[in-house]
């Protein structure tokens, strides 16, 4: 497997954020998601989930174009105190195989503007 990658990024507390893994096997060819199931959690510190604050992203797989789509949206943002958190995006199959493709840093910050 060529993963998992890290991303490290920032982001604006409440707004939405999307990005897209398209997984490789270690000799560049697509990773099959073919019967795959992901998760996306952010959480303030890495460990168990009874130990720290975890929240819960949107993942979704596209098994044709083997691609998983993650996304913060606005009602998880606002959950987010300005600050650093860590987060893992998972792959499983039921069948106990489960694969981390991408982990790293989110770096929370309050927008400039106003409600609206």
């Amino acid at each position: 497997m060529a993963f998992p990658a890290t991303y490290n990024f920032s982001y604006y507390r409440g707004d939405t954020n999307q990005f897209v893994i398209r997984p490789k096997n270690s000799d560049g060819s697509a990773f099959d998601l073919d019967g795959y199931d992901a998760d996306f959690f952010i959480a303030t510190a890495r460990g168990a989930a009874t130990s720290v604050v975890q929240y819960e992203a949107q993942a979704v797989v596209d098994e044709v174009n083997n691609l998983v789509t993650c996304t913060i949206l606005p009602g998880v943002g606002e959950q987010l105190a300005p600050g650093t958190y860590v987060y893992d995006v998972q792959v499983d199959s039921g069948a106990s195989l489960v694969y981390t493709l991408l982990t790293g840093t989110i770096s929370v910050t309050e927008q400039v503007t106003g409600a609206v």
